[in-house]
């Protein structure tokens, strides 16, 4: 019993945390976005199911506090349609109701009848909640500690490998990639794990020379560090110099931020780019991780931290940074996935506002209603996958098996 209650709490409790609050600033994004437009707003939960705090404010909206953290919502006067973009019958039968409920001068407030910029906003509104909240954190990081960065420099280069094959030599001061800049040594193996089985042309400064190398990148599999589970990535052979450690601290508050962005856009690079080797049949999608997996990552670096931090001063402060980066890395995956054009997700709604613009009018109610269908049944399908992909990496089946063998 102890066990099981230990791992829920290392495993669950962080993991929850973190996701209430990413949650919390995507809806709060939405809510912000329009209550600068003037739009009226029912609720505004963090949680589901029944609420263990409620209260309204001024204005009319409803603030709820549910007793399951899996989530939130904000919910807008009017908004009943299952795609939450009713078509011109829906609008005109609500157009009535609001009439005859409030007034004729009331209509304008409702959502469904702000103009179709403002209610696009409104919709992009909390994915950019969750890049700007990775941005911050990523920048107070950059601002508040000293990083260490690790220069591109190569120590050595492996035997047989595809570094060793294409010419590389130790000293060499790798610049760019594919055209890309280099400014770190994590970059560059960034670069090399997303792209196994490519050809890449790789840039670098060899006694004050510029020297074009072109090397084909080999797939690899190895245990995560973190996790302790197998990854498939690729792999060039190149060791870096132990000359190239330093330490980065940002040295002004404009310069964090630009730090920030840069970390976010790299994450968002890495994941077009992972999805992009999936479509063009590159990558099997096995690397891709759901709910089961996060949950693992965040119970992981826990643990690592209990270990690595025996004082509980030490610990809290350790914890508290490594939940924090958890916390900007799970937003930007949240901010993302709600921009996938999928109808049930923000992404879709932008591109049932993007039709409305231009045909000057809202898709018909059953077209919604089928867009819908088919986007849960797409998201549910990729949770399905993604939480197949963390079963199998952490061998679930293998346990059951053995239990009943």
């Amino acid at each position: 019993m102890l066990d099981i209650l230990s791992f829920a709490a290392i495993y669950s409790i962080p993991f929850l945390l973190v996701l209430t609050v990413v949650v919390a600033v995507h809806e709060l994004g939405h809510f912000l976005a329009a209550k600068a437009c003037g739009v009226a707003i029912d609720e505004f939960s963090i949680g589901f199911g029944k609420p263990i705090v409620k209260w309204r404010d001024k204005s009319g909206v409803e603030w709820r506090v549910g007793w399951i953290p899996l989530g939130g919502y904000v919910r807008f006067s009017g908004d009943s349609n299952d795609a939450s973009v009713p078509d011109s019958d829906d609008l005109a039968s609500l157009r009535k109701e609001i009439e005859a409920k409030l007034g004729p001068d009331q209509v304008k407030r409702f959502y469904h009848f702000k103009p179709v910029w403002q209610r696009a906003i409104i919709a992009a509104a909390g994915p950019f909640a969750n890049f700007v909240l990775a941005v911050l954190i990523f920048a107070t990081i950059f601002m508040s500690v000293e990083i260490v960065r690790l220069r591109p420099i190569v120590g050595s280069v492996e035997p047989g490998s595809a570094a060793a094959a294409a010419g590389f030599q130790p000293g060499d001061l790798i610049k760019k990639a594919n055209g890309r800049s280099i400014r770190d040594f994590s970059e560059f193996h960034m670069f090399v794990a997303l792209r196994a089985g490519e050809d890449v042309v790789i840039d670098v400064e060899r006694a004050g020379e510029r020297v074009r190398l072109g090397a084909t990148l080999r797939r690899i599999s190895e245990k995560d560090g973190l996790t302790g589970q197998r990854t498939s990535m690729g792999r060039i052979g190149i060791r870096p110099s132990e000359d190239g450690f330093y330490m980065y601290r940002a040295a002004n508050p404009i310069e964090a931020l630009d730090e920030g962005v840069r970390a976010v856009w790299m994450r968002l690079d890495t994941t077009l780019t992972y999805l992009g080797r999936i479509f063009k049949g590159r990558e099997n999608g096995d690397q891709l991780s759901g709910v089961i997996g996060m949950a693992n990552v965040s119970g992981s670096l826990t643990k690592q931290t209990i270990a690595e931090s025996p004082a509980f001063g030490a610990f809290m402060t350790s914890a508290l940074f490594k939940l924090v980066q958890l916390t900007a890395t799970l937003s930007i995956g949240i901010g993302f996935v709600n921009l996938l054009p999928v109808p049930m997700l923000d992404g879709g709604h932008l591109v049932f506002y993007a039709y409305e613009a231009v045909a000057r009018r809202p898709l018909a109610a059953k077209v919604q209603a089928a867009g819908y269908r088919v986007g849960l049944a797409l998201v549910l399908g990729l949770m399905l996958f993604a939480t197949w992909n963390d079963l199998q990496r952490l061998d679930a089946f293998r346990f059951l098996g053995s239990l009943f063998s």
